[in-house]
């Protein structure tokens, strides 16, 4: 098939079937009005018309507070903002100390290691010096010492007295650190609008940061909280807490909308615990470190062990701003317009269920679809005299129609109508005008494919057929062939037949009897079928018939628009 570039260049749209029914239309616009609503509800609650960007953010905490604390070992302690959160700042996040192990007084020297960290002994051979792993707090001497007066451990290098408390005071000490307050300082940015805010808001004087206090329904913006109040929306208890410490989750969530009348965008908060608070359900349960204050004492470097518990509180910062952006309104209106498929959906089927009526259901059914079968190969069906049964072959591109192998065989049908039909014709006397006598066909000279010896030569394959399938006399030649498809006045008794009104000139139409010879003659070997494959009428048999009723011009194209039978050479009929 030739490339035809201007078949690009058309428009195709699908069929459409318009049911004129009250119910079903009812139906149908009850749901797009939902639909339309549903999207509606969605674009403006989810404001989907927007253009949305992610923050961008950096904070910065100060903690302000003393305590004072009486510990059994130490005495009366008090540690301002230097010592309990001075020194432990990080990224985004701030720590307070809320419980404390203290060992005063650590040189550097020999001691025993305490039972919990240390390997028990009976002699020196049970120490191996130099050993040492995670769990002690020195290097081993090689020496087994006494402990106490019940248990000896290997003696180490270390700083003494080790520390020898594990579990934190409780109560915790430094309880009082649940009235500390911290000050939040938030910046945010949103890059795609090249937008600036932080939470201590314009109208928030000096003043007013002296007095205010977060509280979620009295001042839900201010930037200074109450340790004790954060917690507390976190659903812990400061006093459990602040014994093993733990770390608490400070949530600034930032939703913006930047449009002209819509404009908002001030934090809110929210708080959360993020570590494991139960004991007894994780291994190493809060949060606790070490550290130490160095000073000479007589000349000797002494410290000061502290091992503090306390609550370190995270500041997370998250959000989005939206404005109005044509381009993201356009797509999502086109991405929303595939939900009103959903109706066609529903309605095509409840069509075909029998929740409508049965009726009606069919007729819309037999609108709305049309079933097509898949094309296959048309066969050809021939016919030999020397046979009694039809044969279906492939149409063959290698070698003569003649012989292709059989893909089929079906035996001719016994039509007694159409036989006595055929009689009756061949009952009117033949009429003979002076100078139709028959003609002779001429031979076909050496033809491998030809049977009968009347065959004509053709370079196309499928004229390469000959009416027998062994030698012997050519169909032509019986006394039938000529009474029935060559008589003129047996053709036109036919064409009256089928057209009682035709007009026939003086001499009749060649063309037609032409054509009503070649019907015939599927009708007498074919039983007139056409379903199983296309007829093929033998060479010598389409030649006598032409031969009789010849073209003007000697071009011919057979009769396929109106029989399909397949007859080739020339053009014209």
């Amino acid at each position: 098939m030739p490339c035809d570039i201007f078949g690009l260049l058309q428009y195709e749209t699908n069929k459409l079937v318009i049911i004129k029914s009250r119910r079903l239309g009812s139906l149908k616009w009850s749901l797009n009005t939902a639909i339309f609503m549903f999207i509606g509800i969605m674009m403006f609650w989810n404001k989907e018309y927007q253009e949305h960007d992610l923050v961008v953010s950096s904070v910065t905490t100060k903690v302000k507070g003393v305590v004072m604390a009486q510990s059994p070992d130490v005495g009366t302690m008090l540690w301002d903002v230097v010592d309990h959160s001075g020194i432990f700042k990080e990224k985004n996040s701030f720590f307070v100390v809320t419980n404390v192990l203290i060992t005063k007084r650590q040189k550097q020297g020999k001691c025993p290691e305490v039972l919990i960290s240390g390997k028990r002994c009976l002699a020196d051979k049970d120490c191996e010096k130099g050993y040492w792993d995670q769990r002690t707090h020195g290097v081993q001497t090689g020496a087994c010492v006494n402990f106490d007066n019940m248990h000896k451990t290997c003696e180490v290098s270390a700083w003494c007295p080790i520390e020898a408390t594990k579990k934190p005071p409780r109560p915790a000490l430094f309880l009082a650190a649940e009235n500390f307050t911290v000050l939040i300082k938030n910046n945010i940015r949103f890059p795609a609008f090249n937008y600036f805010k932080r939470n201590i808001l314009p109208e928030m004087t000096e003043t007013y940061l002296k007095s205010c206090m977060y509280n979620r329904q009295r001042d839900p913006l201010c930037p200074i909280f109450r340790l004790g109040d954060i917690v507390k929306e976190a659903k812990e208890n400061f006093t459990e807490m602040a014994v093993e410490g733990g770390i608490i989750g400070v949530n600034i969530k930032w939703n913006c909308d930047l449009d002209q009348f819509f404009r908002h965008c001030r934090p809110m908060y929210t708080f959360q615990r993020l570590d494991e608070k139960q004991s007894n359900r994780t291994v190493y349960p809060g949060l606790s470190f070490r550290f130490a204050r160095y000073y000479n004492e007589n000349g000797v470097e002494t410290r000061t062990l502290y091992k503090v518990f306390g609550i370190r509180f995270d500041v997370l910062v998250y959000g989005t701003a939206g404005k109005f952006s044509i381009i993201q309104l356009i797509i999502y209106i086109g991405s929303t317009l595939s939900y009103y498929a959903l109706t066609t959906v529903f309605i095509d089927w409840l069509i075909s269920t029998s929740c409508y009526a049965k009726e009606a259901q069919q007729d819309f059914t037999k609108m709305k679809v049309e079933s097509v079968e898949a094309r296959k190969q048309k066969l050809l069906c021939v016919s030999f005299v020397d046979e009694d049964h039809l044969r279906l072959v492939k149409p063959s591109r290698k070698k003569p129609l003649q012989k292709v192998k059989a893909v089929d065989t079906h035996p001719k049908k016994g039509n007694a109508a159409r036989t006595r039909a055929l009689a009756a014709v061949l009952q009117i006397p033949p009429r003979q005008k002076a100078g139709t006598e028959l003609q002779e066909m001429p031979q076909s000279g050496c033809l491998a494919w030809c049977m009968c010896g009347r065959c004509r030569p053709s370079d196309s394959l499928q004229e390469q057929l000959c009416c027998r399938q062994s030698s012997g006399s050519c169909l032509t030649t019986s006394p039938l062939f000529d009474r029935l498809l060559l008589s003129r006045v047996v053709l036109e008794s036919v064409l009256l037949y089928r057209e009682p009104l035709l007009d026939l000139p003086e001499g009749g139409a060649i063309r037609n009897l032409r054509h009503c010879a070649y019907s015939l003659y599927i009708d007498w070997r074919f039983d007139g079928s056409k379903e199983d494959g296309i007829p093929v009428m033998p060479s010598c048999c389409v030649w006598r018939i032409r031969d009789k009723y010849p073209s003007s011009d000697g071009r011919y194209r057979g009769l396929q628009p109106e029989t399909k039978v397949l007859i080739h050479s020339g053009e014209n009929s």
